[in-house]
């Protein structure tokens, strides 16, 4: 009989070392996900939780970024500017109309003279004068930043340079190939004019840096620079002459008599053939450049 148990349950305890061992290795794989998972739950909470760090950052930066910019109130601001430019002495007056946008007056003025000017045998004395006014819309992309963009217009154009003289003494002018002797009696003189404004109201567009009514708190200075052109035309060419000269191919003799070059008619036929060719040369100059800069000071409240 316990032979008959023995043999029966001999393959027992290879059944128990078995599960044992099936046991062991569950157990050691169900520890090893569960470290697993316990590790990756750290990162998945870090990952979750950037995005809403982030947020917050933001946030935090566009309420600094709020804070810094002052909010004023359309036209409560004024600025006064001045410097110098192409044209001349610069002065500006500025306005806000709302965030992005300014309303800019300008103005210039220049007065020069200069003496001993000589070309084509003319020895001339020479004025420049300058003077413009206009208006421009400055708009800014980013009110806190200078960078601007300015369309506009001159109202206002007396740009122009006028000149009186006459002849070297001496020597001949030429006027379309054609030479003249002046008169030693009647001398000849000359008066000529050249305007920078045909189109007196001309379109204007700049860009520049600078905003002369400042965004940020507690600004009120500024420096404004701009660049940009003055769609003024063709320039006006202007020439009279009065006095009585020689048509000669020789600087020192007159064998042809001498003649009125305010009435004689190939006189008058030759200087206007001669204005043609320099307004030809002057068509490529339908543009005046704008360049300035400056200071400006801002009177503003919230």
């Amino acid at each position: 009989m316990q032979e008959s148990i023995r043999c029966r349950y001999s393959h027992f305890p290879v059944e128990v070392s078995f599960v044992k061992r099936t046991v062991v290795f569950l157990s050691l794989a169900f520890f090893a996900a569960t470290s697993a998972l316990l590790g990756q739950s750290p990162s998945t909470t870090e990952n979750q939780s950037a995005p809403n760090v982030n947020k917050a950052q933001a946030a935090k930066a566009a309420k600094a970024a709020k804070k810094a910019e002052v909010h004023i109130r359309p036209f409560s601001a004024l600025a006064f500017g001045g410097g110098i430019s192409l044209m001349g002495v610069n002065i500006q007056t500025a306005t806000n109309m709302n965030r992005y946008l300014n309303l800019r007056g300008t103005g210039n003025i220049f007065n020069y003279t200069v003496d001993n000017i000589s070309t084509n045998g003319f020895s001339m004395n020479g004025k420049v004068n300058m003077a413009t006014a206009g208006v421009s819309l400055d708009y800014y992309p980013s009110p806190k930043h200078g960078f601007r963009l300015s369309p506009g217009a001159l109202f206002y154009n007396q740009n122009q340079i006028s000149a009186y003289g006459g002849p070297t003494p001496g020597k001949s002018i030429t006027l379309n190939n054609q030479d003249f002797l002046p008169d030693t009696v009647n001398p000849l003189t000359v008066t000529a004019n050249l305007g920078l404004n045909t189109r007196q109201q001309a379109f204007t567009m700049t860009t520049g840096w600078g905003n002369m009514i400042p965004r940020k708190r507690g600004g009120h200075l500024s420096f404004p620079f701009e660049l940009g052109a003055a769609f003024t035309g063709v320039p006006t060419l202007a020439m009279t002459l009065s006095g009585n000269a020689c048509p000669t191919s020789n600087d020192s003799t007159c064998s042809s008599g001498y003649v009125d070059m305010a009435t004689n008619a190939q006189a008058q036929s030759d200087l206007a053939a001669q204005l043609a060719k320099w307004r030809s040369d002057l068509n490529p100059l339908q543009v005046y450049p704008i360049f300035s800069f400056g200071v400006a000071y801002d009177f503003h409240s919230k």
